[in-house]
């Protein structure tokens, strides 16, 4: 599972690394429980079925549609959650971007440590110009978060998915390459 040029990048006291096949465990628990998967777009209920979402952490980067971190404590001793880029389209330099924590970590600042890294790396490393972040448009936790970090909100895709039945509306939040011409 183990690619030699996956870029490890670490801040002062979180560490995003690639995913390990002993992560399984923490990534079963984060995709099985109902408060996190409720506004993610996977849920599993096995061991076994959370394989496939180790598989497409590894797979993105295999085929450059993206790349997502296992985040973690900087002696990497605790698991936290998963945070990257999917739906890379290199012809629009464009990328959706995804992350998720376990509950006990919910509201401890994580995701605004790590969000701005994972941009900067899709703005300075994938030569990225826009990257995209679609919200459900009730989850307000992710919402505010998107304003925080300075992602504008363009609009909402009123009824775009089915989820669990029935139509969920996105809205769409987007930040600009800062480093480049135009802004």
């Amino acid at each position: 599972m183990h690619s030699s040029k996956f870029p490890q990048i670490t801040t002062g006291r979180l560490l995003l690394r690639q995913f390990e096949e002993n992560d399984l465990e923490s990534v079963y628990k984060g995709l099985s429980d109902p408060d996190i998967i409720k506004y993610y777009g996977v849920s599993y209920q096995t061991l076994e079925e959370t394989k496939e979402q180790m598989k497409f952490f590894e797979d993105l980067e295999k085929e450059g549609t993206g790349i997502w971190w296992a985040i973690c404590s900087l002696d990497n001793t605790t698991f936290y959650g998963a945070g990257g880029l999917n739906g890379v389209s290199k012809m629009h330099k464009k990328a959706e971007i995804g992350f998720w924590l376990l509950k006990e970590f919910w509201g401890k600042g994580i995701m605004g440590k790590i969000l701005p890294i994972i941009c900067k790396y899709g703005f300075e490393e994938m030569g990225l110009h826009r990257i995209e972040g679609l919200v459900e448009s009730d989850n307000m936790n992710c919402k505010n978060a998107m304003k925080k970090l300075d992602f504008t909100y363009e609009g909402t895709l009123r009824d775009y998915e089915i989820k669990n039945g029935r139509y969920i509306s996105l809205d769409v939040y987007a930040k600009l390459n800062p480093g480049e011409e135009g802004e």
